[in-house]
């Protein structure tokens, strides 16, 4: 292949991801101007029917991204002139989907996570400024939109006509990341039965929570040069058929037209992706540490 034909493809590719930046950023700021303009409340906190439908197409947005796989399959299969890349893209995006996911699941844990802190925190504030538990309680789920749609019910509910709380918070505290929600439903049921200050003990609860997530913070700005090792390893081998285009000894017609070339093709990307899951795994694992 003439390094005319790769250069163009190159810079398609470049074109498209440049794009898909630009737009990615007037996405965030038309919504920061919306979330501004509604007077720092964003406008699916204000219904949970609105926010469940906002989860909905953040779902479908992460999903979308995986089938960009097509496209780049498609260029290096008009660059090699062989199917072979359009398999590998076909093959690649249920892979990369799951792969996403996966990412924004941990993302939405963490989103969650920083949510809870911030509603034992509201809540010993309302409580300091003399408001009831159930009423702090209240204001506080629905200022911080730490919980769900159907949790934010259950406990509105309980809290407003004395329901059992604690168990609604304990229910709320199964899904990923709202595990606070098991401190905040135990210093509840003290002080509801012990007669302790709950302001106290949602205080020293979010010290806790925040010291936690502070040190998963740390951990991770310790693990970022581990995440660079594997990002740099992860694209030695475009960067060593992107030498070889440029010497001219055409690496994509050996691997794509003949036997050997495919042999290579399908153990190398075997062991790249072997290698990756195994360095992932490693690293996730210093993480949860």
């Amino acid at each position: 292949m003439a390094p005319t034909a790769v250069a163009q493809g190159a810079a398609v590719l470049c074109a498209g991801g440049a794009a898909w930046r630009v737009a990615a950023r007037e996405r965030a700021t038309r919504r920061a101007r919306a979330v501004l303009s509604g007077a720092g409340v964003a406008p699916e906190r204000l219904c949970p029917r609105w926010r469940s439908a906002a989860e909905r197409w953040r779902v479908l947005a992460r999903g979308r991204r995986a089938w960009l796989c097509l496209p780049l399959a498609l260029l290096l299969a008009w660059v090699g002139e062989s199917p072979v890349p359009v398999v590998a893209g076909v093959v690649a995006v249920p892979l990369v989907g799951r792969r996403l996911r996966a990412a924004g699941g941990r993302r939405e844990s963490e989103a969650r996570a920083d949510a809870v802190v911030a509603l034992c925190g509201s809540v010993a504030g309302e409580l300091r400024a003399g408001r009831q538990p159930a009423q702090a309680l209240v204001f506080a789920v629905g200022a911080t939109g730490a919980l769900g749609a159907g949790d934010m019910a259950a406990v509105l509910a309980a809290a407003r006509f004395g329901g059992d709380v604690p168990r609604a918070l304990r229910r709320a505290a199964r899904r990923d990341g709202a595990g606070g929600l098991a401190g905040l439903a135990a210093c509840w049921q003290v002080a509801v039965d012990g007669g302790a200050g709950l302001a106290a003990g949602l205080d020293r609860l979010e010290a806790a929570l925040r010291e936690h997530r502070d040190q998963r913070e740390r951990l991770r700005a310790q693990l970022a040069g581990a995440w660079a090792t594997v990002a740099v390893l992860a694209a030695l081998p475009a960067v060593g058929l992107a030498l070889g285009t440029a010497l001219g000894a055409e690496p994509l017609r050996v691997l794509l037209h003949t036997p050997a070339g495919l042999v290579c093709l399908a153990v190398g990307g075997g062991l790249e992706t072997a290698g990756l899951f195994w360095a992932a795994r490693i690293v996730r694992g210093g993480e949860r540490l």
